[in-house]
């Protein structure tokens, strides 16, 4: 069993973090119920896409989701979402939005229907203005960071990673919510905002502590680990390793591997710095670097590829993500975190399930994204308490809507 079955969500979401938030729930057994437009939400055709055209965004965020198609202009439509967030349940009453309506899907109206809802928003910044990672990155400093040594111009980064940690804070902010309601019996309103995620872990890392009490901004340092020696380095085969000596274990390490130990202690006499410390080999990295750059020159990765493992290095080799999937069977069913599903719509896939391996508790097997609209015969049924004459006349009046053929 699941740890958290029995357990009832209801999602209105897009983009990031609160699918993923639901999906995070959904796979440690929770019923999350995610409703959309009769057309589609905002995420129903976003890249990454299958050759079909099939959105693997919404396959990959929505694993294991109940889906309902309502038109949310009609009050109907309206009314059916209200009694679906609301329905009674000692273990239901919870809402993940980051889609929040005024006068219709907002706490105070929402809680009217049941006084003991928990209701989680995440919104784009504190005062309620759009933001996505990509502007709240910028914003904050993130891309001037970014980059080559001495270069100007700024990177923005890939992953969204403030998305992908306010997904995980969503969840974390809504199980607390309502573990209080079990204690209290009373609901509440939960509010976090992505750019505050990002603010927030500014302070928590030092940036802003860094930057005010230094008057300056943190440098651009390619792929060198600021504050302690971490580097990239091309290899006789032609392939980039990355190679850390964050701790003092895995430092000394990487100098046994490479027999430069005696070059690093007369380093560290010959510019007054003990190596030893962390902050001191950030300070030496470019003179580590020169010693270390011949020796991987020399050498190709399977060379030292064991004894790094055996010494404690930490290092990988860079990859693209196809290569990644070819080479590293920790992106493989090898791995017991992935297994192969059929998506409909889309195919075979390697699929993950939820990361969390619970003593107590199974992890299941992921299972896949519903269609559009797959479940809103079912849910109007079990959840709403519909009778089937009033779910037919909904379907006839085109109020609600059933699974919709790739397009």
């Amino acid at each position: 069993m699941a740890i958290l079955n029995g357990m009832r969500v209801v999602e209105g979401s897009a983009f990031v973090a609160i699918p993923l938030a639901g999906m995070t729930l959904a796979q440690m057994g929770a019923d999350v119920i995610r409703f959309d437009r009769l057309e589609g939400g905002l995420d129903a055709r976003r890249w990454p896409v299958a050759p079909n055209g099939r959105s693997l965004f919404w396959a990959g965020l929505n694993k294991g989701k109940r889906s309902v198609a309502v038109d949310m202009k009609s009050p109907e439509g309206r009314e059916l979402i209200t009694r679906i967030v609301t329905a009674p349940g000692e273990d239901a009453g919870l809402f993940l939005t980051n889609l929040r309506v005024r006068g219709w899907m907002d706490y105070e109206t929402l809680s009217r229907h049941r006084a003991d809802l928990v209701m989680l928003t995440l919104t784009g910044d504190r005062h309620g203005r759009a933001a996505v990672d990509y502007t709240v990155n910028p914003s904050l400093g993130f891309p001037d960071a970014t980059g080559p040594e001495g270069s100007t111009d700024p990177v923005a980064h890939v992953l969204p990673a403030w998305d992908c940690i306010a997904g995980n804070m969503a969840v974390a902010g809504l199980l607390a919510a309502e573990r209080a309601r079990l204690r209290t019996g009373r609901g509440q309103q939960v509010e976090i905002a992505l750019k505050d995620v990002a603010a927030a872990m500014l302070g928590n890392l030092g940036i802003l502590g860094e930057t005010e009490l230094t008057g300056q901004s943190r440098p651009k340092a390619g792929n060198a680990l600021y504050g302690a020696y971490g580097q990239d380095f091309v290899c006789a085969c032609g392939r980039r390793v990355m190679v850390v000596g964050l701790t003092q274990r895995q430092w000394r390490g990487l100098l046994d591997v490479t027999g430069t130990a005696e070059e690093m202690d007369a380093l560290g006499r010959r510019l007054g710095r003990d190596l030893s410390q962390e902050g001191e080999r950030w300070h030496a990295r470019h003179e580590i670097t020169a010693i270390l750059e011949p020796w991987f020159a020399a050498r190709k990765v399977a060379d030292f590829a064991d004894a790094f493992d055996k010494a404690g290095v930490a290092w990988s080799v860079f990859r693209d993500f196809r290569t990644a999937m070819e080479e590293d069977p920790d992106l493989s069913t090898e791995n017991p975190l992935f297994t192969r599903i059929d998506q409909p719509g889309i195919g075979e896939l390697l699929t993950p399930q939820s990361p969390f391996a619970f003593s107590a508790a199974r992890r299941a097997d992921p299972a896949p994204a519903p269609q559009l609209g797959q479940h809103t015969e079912e849910v109007l049924a079990d959840v709403a308490g519909l009778s089937s004459g009033e779910i037919g006349r909904l379907f006839d009046k085109g109020v609600v809507g059933g699974p919709v053929p790739a397009a």
